[in-house]
């Protein structure tokens, strides 16, 4: 069988028992980052003082994950093997997904071990008290695909959860404050680490304050859901945005029951 074994998100102290006891007995190791993994393993026989007696590491990653899955024999798994994420939950923005649905059409047994994962420590952090909400990982990078997730974030109804990188976070900000500069958002950097630090303020507050600090790290952006009420937003609240035209027509489109079209053409 196979066991998939979230890793500590910063802090080393947050593996678990269990974790360390396959890690120590298994002989092949699928990972995101063969060089990560193996650091990762000598810390962790460092602290904790394991032996391992691993044999072969296996890159599986998000570029060549469905190629190594198809090439797979399946005696590979008469032996002991995990599958280590680099840092979290295996398939959680992060690689494994395609394993697993391998494993479950050619009968392999597998488990998915608990462990760290920076969405549901960001949540429970947050004080938003809605018992729903909507993760939607990494927004595309560019370009107007990333504009439409974030409007559909944005005005999802329900409290969203995103993962940013530094280079692209003050970009996000701008495009948040575009839409609503007032919306509540709880901002998370490098979770378990030494440098952890938390935000909690109005987009545009947060934007202003970002600008002037280190924006170095992972981060995790908890965003409140709109505070209005289904329905009271109207087609002259969307008219205020400074999103695309089409973008817009796409909105107004849905809370007036008109084709997407013939709002465009009303705006132009």
């Amino acid at each position: 069988m196979i066991h998939f074994i979230p890793t500590p998100i910063g802090n080393l102290e947050d593996v678990t028992m269990r974790s360390l006891k396959l890690l120590s007995s298994s002989e092949i190791v699928f990972c995101e980052d063969t060089r990560v993994a193996k650091k990762l393993i000598h810390l962790l026989k460092e602290k904790f003082d394991i032996q391992t007696d691993i044999k072969e590491f296996i890159s599986l990653h998000s570029h060549n994950e469905k190629d190594v899955v198809s090439k797979l024999d399946k005696a590979i798994f008469e032996k002991n093997v995990i599958y280590l994420s680099d840092a979290g939950m295996p398939c959680i923005s992060d690689p494994g997904c395609f394993l697993i649905d391998f494993c479950q059409k050619n009968s392999i047994e597998y488990e998915v071990l608990p462990g760290a994962n920076a969405l549901t420590v960001a949540y429970a952090s947050s004080g938003f008290c809605q018992k729903e909400f909507l993760f939607y990982g990494f927004l595309p990078h560019k370009g107007s695909q990333r504009e439409k997730e974030l409007l559909d974030v944005m005005y999802s109804g329900y409290i969203s959860i995103l993962y940013e990188s530094p280079h692209r976070l003050l970009k996000l900000f701008e495009q948040i404050c575009n839409i609503d500069e007032n919306r509540e958002i709880f901002l998370t950097k490098e979770l378990t680490k030494m440098y952890q630090k938390n935000f909690k303020a109005t987009a545009k507050e947060i934007y202003l304050k970002l600008k002037n600090q280190n924006i170095k790290g992972e981060w995790v952006v908890v965003i409140n859901s709109d505070t209005k009420k289904e329905g009271n937003i109207t087609v002259e609240d969307i008219k205020k945005l400074d999103i695309p035209k089409k973008q817009m027509a796409k909105m107004i489109a849905k809370i007036t029951g008109k084709s997407p079209k013939e709002c465009y053409n009303e705006l132009l």
